[in-house]
């Protein structure tokens, strides 16, 4: 039986699911997810702490990759651990605090990475588009100022929503039929007029992904007209690659991220075993898969670990 707090009409706690649809499957789902969670935290902390160790590492490109692997850290610990507690242990049961804490890093952290994603875009077409000028223009102090000024935005713009939430009377049902609480799941269970919450929801995503999408498009638009104008193919070959890696991974991140989006607002037709498994695939794909990417693509980083590993066979 759920009960509430008091007077303040706010739950104890909500019961999260899992994947409704796969209840009997999900046991072994989760052996997957395990995989993946260990390459993410395993893959993030290897690249921080080579760029740590590494001074010859401590230039912008690789230290948006470390603000990268630390947002990654973040995003898949957030979710990950309960996520699995749910699916091997039945522990359906999540604290109300817990539930808000769990929204703000969720989304708080999408907001730094999609920041951080933009900031390696505006990385790569100084280095390319100036390449005898991107030590001067990109120094230290101007990769730690973007680095804190993409953490305040997501800070900022994601703290409204757990206050709002905060301050909302809830329906007697308190089931998300999710694996972890999100924003749009936790307000569909409000018992008040939520067209406030959802406009501002709308709001913080345009003007987070919108604005980050358009400075990469036209910092990638920039760069193609660089690389064009390249005389040597095999310098035009070589920019292409330095970039191949780092468009994987925003279309890793962005692709899953607008498909949830958009599902929770307007896809009432969207299978919910579909959109479940993209919104956990969304908070797990790309903090595996960047580390990875990013060491196959990246000759220092690779040397390291190479280095690292011969080192201990010795």
């Amino acid at each position: 039986m759920l009960t509430s707090r008091n007077s303040s009409s706010h739950p104890m706690y909500f019961i999260l699911l899992g994947i409704p649809g796969l209840e009997n499957s999900q046991f072994w789902i989760a052996f997957l997810f395990c995989v993946m969670y260990i390459v993410a935290v395993v893959g993030n902390i290897t690249v921080i702490h080579i760029i740590r160790i590494d001074r010859t590492l401590h230039e912008p490109m690789y230290l948006f990759l470390a603000m990268l692997a630390v947002t990654d850290l973040v995003l898949s610990t957030s979710t990950q651990p309960k996520m699995l507690a749910i699916f091997w242990f039945h522990n359906h049961e999540i604290e109300y605090h817990a539930c808000l804490i769990q929204v703000f890093f969720i989304h708080a952290f999408s907001s730094v990475e999609s920041g951080v994603l933009m900031a390696m875009a505006l990385d790569r077409y100084v280095a390319i588009c100036f390449p005898l000028r991107h030590s001067s223009i990109l120094t230290p102090t101007v990769v730690g100022k973007l680095g804190a000024a993409v953490m305040i935005r997501g800070l900022l713009w994601v703290s409204p929503f757990c206050f709002m939430i905060s301050r909302m009377p809830f329906c007697p049902n308190q089931i998300i039929p999710q694996s972890y609480c999100e924003h749009m799941a936790v307000l569909k269970l409000v018992c008040a007029d939520t067209r406030v919450n959802r406009a501002y929801g709308l709001f913080v995503a345009f003007s987070v992904v919108g604005f980050d999408m358009m400075i990469i498009s036209i910092s990638y638009v920039m760069i193609l007209k660089a690389v064009l104008a390249l005389p040597s193919g095999e310098a035009r070959m070589k920019a292409f690659g330095t970039c191949a890696s780092h468009i994987g991974v925003i279309l890793a991140f962005y692709v899953p991220a607008l498909f949830t989006f958009l599902t929770h607002r307007f896809g009432h037709h969207v299978p919910r075993v579909v959109h479940i498994m993209l919104a956990i695939l969304y908070l797990l794909v790309p903090p595996m898969l960047n580390p990875i990417i990013y060491g196959v693509k990246t000759k220092q980083i690779r040397d390291r670990v190479i280095q690292g590993f011969c080192g201990k066979s010795n």
